[in-house]
């Protein structure tokens, strides 16, 4: 059912379906005449155990009843509590402590601003391609497209970006692009931002909005080994790919890397507005007094549900269960890709896959629109990203079963014959 858009919506919000949903079951949306949709966009990676899990639902119900805003900085309240302890169990080596928040942009703005705190540097190595929101900061921080920019200049300085290892889109091997990557970043120490002046690193190990691009051992490494020769920061934007999404609970540990600073949101409370970012102690400490803060963040009915998820997570095996299936997802693309022209790369891991689509050598954005549209008419709702949004996503929810990632590709692969 094509939606009835509110006059009173701002018309600046572009929706990329015409979906009007009336309620949400796993891996499905209904519309309002009973129409169901395999929604495999999951909110954006939100709805991570499915829509509506039934735990979930049962854990935010029952914490309505008991508290729903209990703000942190106020009083205390249990699920805030027990959700940290459970998170701390997650982390990588000794973080254990973590600020929370409603958005991922506002994680982003609290650990730019923990870097800057704790090393009395002001500048911020980011990464070209990299999303990590649309706040002030956190935009001016963000390289995948100038939407998040334009008309909003000047934006916040103490922002250098370093090159990305995009092997494809440089035409080059993983290695050439690394070594490549990693000599020009020594050379913006030396050229633009002296390691005295730099803070550190913010890196999604696997780009979302910029072409879902995983970055590689190697160029990971490097950037710990530096960060550690000169006593910087390296931070994860784990917003889109953490959580299990890859195969893995963090997307960071396929590259063997140790971070100082993990960011998270999406995947964190199957659908209710949490994030936050987590470090050790002793770097949170280095932050100044008052500096952390906000009216909604740790929701007590979003922590219950967090808690949930974790749950369910566990109980059911969903960061294998997007390992496993994420490689059949892969393999059956890697086939369709093998049988259409317009597919030109593969890439990603677990149940965070994009198609790159061109057209005589260049992206193209129109066919991959018009591919993602046939499937939408098909049931199958699936979202674009890239510069050019020429680069289809598959973000399923990570309870996705192999019959229905394969209903999901049969569609797929009917749309790519009727876009052709």
């Amino acid at each position: 059912m094509t939606a009835n858009r509110p006059g009173n919506l701002s018309p600046l919000l572009k929706q990329a379906t015409d979906v009007y949903a009336e309620r949400g079951e796993g891996c499905y949306l209904f519309d309002t005449e009973g129409r169901r949709y395999i929604d495999f966009t999951s909110g954006i990676g939100v709805t991570s155990t499915g829509h509506c899990h039934p735990k979930v639902v049962a854990a935010a119900q029952e914490q309505v009843g008991k508290l729903i805003h209990g703000q942190y900085t106020t009083i205390m309240h249990k699920p805030i509590q027990d959700l940290s302890a459970r998170l701390a169990e997650k982390m990588p080596g000794d973080i254990d402590t973590i600020f929370y928040a409603s958005a991922g942009t506002e994680a982003a703005e609290g650990a730019m601003r923990l870097m800057r705190q704790a090393t009395g540097r002001p500048n911020i190595v980011v990464f070209h391609g990299g999303f990590h929101g649309r706040t002030m900061g956190s935009a001016s921080m963000t390289t995948s497209g100038t939407a998040y920019t334009a008309g909003l200049q000047p934006i916040m300085g103490g922002v250098v970006v370093a090159p990305f290892p995009n092997a494809f889109r440089y035409g080059w091997s993983e290695e050439q692009a690394t070594e490549f990557c990693l000599r020009e970043l020594d050379y913006i120490f030396d050229t633009i931002s002296s390691p005295k002046d730099t803070a550190g690193f913010l890196i999604e190990p696997i780009q979302g909005e910029g072409g879902f691009v995983p970055a590689n051992t190697k160029f990971m490494q490097g950037l710990r080994e530096r960060a550690d020769h000169h006593g910087m920061v390296l931070g994860v934007d784990e917003v889109q790919a953490g959580y299990g999404r890859t195969g893995k609970f963090w997307s960071h540990t396929h590259f063997d890397v140790q971070p100082d600073i993990v960011m998270t949101a999406k995947g964190l409370a199957s659908g209710f507005p949490l994030s936050g970012f987590a470090a050790s102690r002793s770097l949170m400490e280095k932050g100044w007094p008052g500096s952390q803060g906000g009216t909604y963040g740790g929701n007590a009915v979003a922590c219950a549900a967090a808690l949930a998820t974790l749950d369910v997570i566990e109980e059911e095996g969903l960061v294998e269960n997007a390992g496993e299936q994420g490689a059949h997802l892969k393999e059956r693309l890697e086939s369709l890709k093998a049988q259409h022209e317009c597919i030109v790369d593969v890439r990603g891991k677990g149940f965070m896959i994009g198609c790159e689509i061109h057209k005589d050598g260049q992206p193209d954005g129109d066919r991959a629109d018009r591919i993602v549209k046939a499937c939408e008419a098909s049931n199958l709702l699936l979202l674009r990203c890239g510069p050019r949004k020429q680069v289809i996503r598959w973000l399923p929810p990570l309870i996705a079963t192999r019959q229905q990632i394969d209903e999901a590709l049969d569609i797929f692969a009917k749309a790519l014959d009727a876009t052709a």
